[in-house]
């Protein structure tokens, strides 16, 4: 990997990073019942919300990246290769991976929540039939939702990149208006809201990146500052679109500055994990269903120790957060030694990495 793109790839560690607390706080945290130290529930809300406010600095940097790596497929690249490469790749990764999530998260359910209903559950993962998983699949309705978003923004971008200005103006004004009038699918509204930080990754993310190098924080805070208050605002009156936007400008200007301080290295932590998103990314979820439903199970029928419960409740995002990095990297490492990578790339090799992307 070419050393000036290493800071870019650190903050594709830190995004998944982020995805994977956000699992792990959404399937754990918000079923506690019975708990015992007085400051669990209170613990226990403070990560709930704290996930909430990871919103913004989340998906939206994640989509920016992806667009961005993919900018020269959509302008300078055949229709023929970016389907090879850059649409039937994913797609691949997502049925699989959609498949393999469904049944093994039906078989863990059937192990350790056999009472558990999920016949309410909108998440293909949880379909009780084949139809139910198409559906889920098709809606978006699924925990793989950002690669169906990856082969959809691909598409689109291609199609309309003659047309940017205008299109970028639709797209700002659908993020915001999907927070008011949703779609009767979770999947398919982040889908729509996240759209256009690809687009301005692919068709605009070169000229933005300039602009970010040589913005000198010391000469505009104080427009910066304003800027700040104006999202911080917009976002509590549910448009979180602009404080998404500086989020974006933030993430990307403080890892380069400190990519240009500090030498990154290929071996550094958030760049192997950045290297291996889609890994990490697939495999996560399967493990945090495992990991919530043992630790619930022990904290309501086992455990009886107050200061265990709270130790738990503290450091849980990121016990899971390290288990799951490190078997995603396994996993990819099983792939590519025993199984020639199928289960992260399409068995013919002229495909591209799906990592490239995200």
């Amino acid at each position: 990997m070419k050393q000036k793109a290493l800071w870019i790839n650190q903050i594709k560690g830190l995004c998944i990073c982020l995805v994977v607390v956000y699992h792990s706080v959404i399937t754990f945290y918000p079923h506690l019942s019975g708990l015992h130290h007085p400051w669990s529930e209170t613990l226990a809300k403070c990560w709930v919300y704290f996930n909430l406010y990871l919103a913004p600095f989340r998906m939206p940097v994640f989509f920016f990246i992806s667009g961005f790596l993919i900018r020269r497929y959509i302008d300078d690249v055949s229709w023929r290769d970016g389907f090879n490469k850059r649409i039937w790749a994913i797609f691949y990764v997502l049925m699989l991976w959609g498949i393999l999530q469904w049944l093994a998260l039906s078989e863990i359910n059937l192990w350790l929540a056999p009472e558990r209903d999920l016949s309410e559950a909108s998440n293909a993962a949880y379909a009780g039939n084949t139809s139910e998983f198409l559906h889920g699949m098709l809606t978006a309705s699924t925990s793989l939702w950002y690669l169906y978003a990856l082969v959809v923004y691909f598409i689109f971008c291609k199609i309309t990149h003659r047309i940017k200005a205008p299109t970028l103006l639709v797209l700002a004004l659908l993020s915001i208006a999907i927070n008011f009038l949703p779609s009767p699918w979770w999947g398919m509204n982040s889908v729509l809201r996240n759209v256009i930080y690809y687009a301005l990754g692919a068709w605009y993310g070169t000229a933005l990146m300039e602009w970010m190098k040589h913005f000198n924080l010391r000469h505009y805070w104080l427009p910066l500052v304003l800027a700040a208050v104006f999202a911080v605002v917009t976002w509590f009156a549910r448009t979180p679109l602009f404080l998404s936007l500086l989020s974006i400008f933030i993430i990307m200007k403080l890892f380069y500055a400190v990519g240009r301080r500090f030498e990154p290295r290929e071996s550094g932590v958030l760049n192997v994990i950045g290297s291996n998103t889609i890994a990490v990314y697939t495999t996560h979820r399967i493990l945090v269903e495992i990991f919530s439903l043992t630790a619930l199970h022990y904290l309501s029928a086992i455990n009886d120790s107050a200061t265990f419960e709270l130790g738990l409740i503290l450091v849980y995002p990121f016990l899971t957060l390290g288990l799951c990095v490190l078997a995603g990297l396994a996993a990819r490492r099983l792939s590519r030694v025993v199984f020639g990578d199928v289960l992260f790339t399409p068995p013919s090799r002229t495909f591209a990495n799906v990592d490239d992307q995200g």
